[in-house]
C-alpha cells in the first residue's frame, strides 16, 4: 500500500510541476528540431538505398524466370 501512496504522490507532484509551468517548453533543447528532422530524413534515405541495393542484388542472383525448366508438368 505504501508503494501505491508513493506513486500517487509522485504523479501529483509531476502534474503540479507541469501545470504550474515549472518546466521549459519546446525550444530549450541544445539541438534544434530542424537538425533532428534532417538527420532522421538522411538516415531514412540511407536505409531505403541499402534495402533497394540488397533487393536488386538478390533479384540479379536469382536468375531469369525464362531460364527455369517447367519441371515436367505436361503429363
Amino acid at each position: 500500500m505504501a508503494y501505491l501512496a508513493y506513486l500517487h504522490m509522485a504523479a501529483l507532484q509531476r502534474l503540479r510541476t507541469v501545470l504550474r509551468g515549472g518546466e521549459g517548453d519546446r525550444g530549450d533543447n541544445p539541438v534544434p528540431t530542424a537538425i533532428i528532422i534532417v538527420g532522421l530524413a538522411l538516415m531514412a534515405g540511407i536505409v531505403v538505398a541499402w534495402a533497394l541495393t540488397t533487393a536488386n542484388t538478390f533479384m540479379d542472383q536469382s536468375g531469369d524466370i525464362q531460364q527455369i525448366d517447367g519441371g515436367g508438368g505436361e503429363g
